[in-house]
């Protein structure tokens, strides 16, 4: 590893870039990219670290701010209060932004007073908390791995992707800071409690990895290679779950059964229908309205977009053999309008337009945000997009994504810029890197036999549908887009 550090560093806010090389071994805190440098009370050194720029991704300005912010952030000052995630069936760190509210520079007395309660903290904190994912793997655990959200970001920005994944950093902290803030009381708080016995199983298991490090296997997995730091990803989820219309049923059962439910959904019914792309989208809603799985006033506009987001939901957890998306998906509404011939669009909040683009006529629509993307790449993993065969009976397809797809197989295959980055930057085992080569190579080969035999259009592109009422389809070449 080599390191530059300004002679100014203290340990707060150090900038460095730091060169590391995945090794054979489990996913690993083995990231590469810019490190911002924090020092615990106890003097050990934890990173942030914004993972290197992925070859031919396009990244905004929001996504560069957002990654800045976090690497910012001292979890061991007055700002931010950390939390034991007391939800859901995975262990997690919600991080408080206690820059206003009734606690503001109170660390100790939020965790002391709102942490026990168990929920995400809306009028207590300034903001919707961060959240710091880590890996855990048991049998009595649900599966989480947190360089699979490093992974999903930067690989969305790659594809350029319609639906929205939210920036993620790297992040050590302190094993036994991290123990007796969060793990510690995270076990005790979850004890007892029927309804969180896979939540309370993780903080078991996480407890007892800090306190003992070997105690877990692969210790790679949760700590640093000093044995000082437990590591994970960080973001900012801010989505609210969908339901039946994106979800699907889930009747099924887990795992296949929920992942066929999800092929009736009426956006994936009108991916997967071989007919020009309007009259797909009206047998979608039509099956859609018929199941009332979603409501009689959803627009075509709507469902041409989740279509087009329903592209990237298949790819990215194609590659990545995801085992828990279905249930897992959520949106961010939107006011959507068309000004001067071209398609603007701003947050909604509320269903009434604001003032200043109600002569416009928007039309508020939902967009799709991946955030829980946490049960990817790790071998162990069962790949059900790939089990249930859900790029082979897709019908229309985005003509820029299926580009980039090309390209990385090809890349990945000569071993050119691309392989040589997602092998080195996201702290990935030979295992979990050869996976994913084989899924894209499997997901190109696909698409490309799709593209061949005419059965896929490439058509998708919602905000000509918006203006339009109609999107012109593309001609590719199939082997060289």
């Amino acid at each position: 590893m080599t390191r530059t550090q300004s002679p100014a560093a203290t340990g707060a806010a150090a900038l460095a870039l730091t060169f590391v090389l995945a090794g054979s071994a489990a996913g690993s805190a083995n990231v590469r990219g810019n490190a911002v440098a924090h020092a615990s009370p106890k003097g050990v050194e934890e990173r942030c670290v914004m993972l290197a720029r992925m070859p031919g991704a396009e990244y905004r300005e929001r996504d560069v701010a957002e990654e800045k912010s976090f690497c910012a952030i001292d979890l061991h000052g007055r700002t931010h209060a950390l939390c034991p995630k007391l939800f859901s069936t995975s262990p997690g760190t919600l991080i408080h932004d206690l820059g206003s509210g009734p606690y503001a520079g109170n660390p100790p007395g939020f965790e002391r007073d709102i942490c026990p309660q168990g929920h995400i903290a809306v009028k207590e904190a300034a903001d919707e908390p961060l959240s710091f994912k880590m890996s855990v793997n048991t049998r009595e655990t649900s599966a989480t791995f947190a360089n699979s959200s490093l992974i999903y970001y930067h690989f969305s920005r790659y594809f350029d992707s319609a639906v929205h994944v939210p920036p993620a950093v790297f992040r050590s902290m302190d094993k036994d800071a991290h123990l007796a803030r969060v793990s510690a009381r995270g076990e005790s708080l979850s004890a007892g409690k029927p309804a969180l016995r896979m939540n309370h199983a993780a903080w078991v298991t996480l407890a007892k990895a800090e306190r003992q490090p070997a105690s877990y296997q692969p210790a790679d997995e949760i700590l640093t290679p000093d044995r000082r730091q437990v590591y994970g990803a960080l973001l900012h989820p801010r989505g609210r779950r969908y339901g039946e219309e994106v979800n699907g049923s889930r009747k099924s059962g887990w795992g296949d059964g929920q992942s066929r439910d999800f092929q009736q959904t009426s956006p994936y019914v009108a991916l997967a229908t071989d007919r020009p792309l309007r009259q797909a989208i009206e047998e979608g809603l039509a099956r859609g309205h018929r199941s009332a799985a979603i409501p009689a006033d959803v627009r075509m506009e709507q469902l041409a977009f989740w279509m087009r987001e329903l592209i990237d939901i298949t790819l990215l957890d194609y590659l990545f053999s995801q085992q828990d998306r279905i249930g897992n998906i959520d949106y961010l509404s939107y006011w959507y309008w068309v000004e001067g011939g071209q398609v603007r669009r701003m947050p909604a909040r509320g269903g009434h337009p604001p003032d200043e683009i109600a002569r416009f006529s928007p039309k508020l629509l939902k967009r799709t945000e991946l955030a829980d993307n946490d049960a990817g790449v790790r071998t162990s993993y069962v790949n059900y997009t790939k089990r249930t065969g859900m790029l082979e009976h897709i019908r229309h397809y985005s003509a820029g994504t299926y580009r980039r797809l090309i390209a990385l197989d090809k890349d990945l295959g000569a071993r050119g810029p691309l392989h040589d980055h997602v092998r080195t930057t996201f702290g990935l085992s030979d295992a979990e890197f050869a996976q994913i080569a084989s899924n894209t190579r499997s997901a190109a080969a696909i698409l490309r036999e799709s593209c061949r035999a005419g059965r896929v259009r490439f058509d998708l592109d919602p905000e000509a549908f918006l203006r339009d009422g109609k999107s012109a389809e593309v001609k590719l070449d199939c082997d060289n887009p």
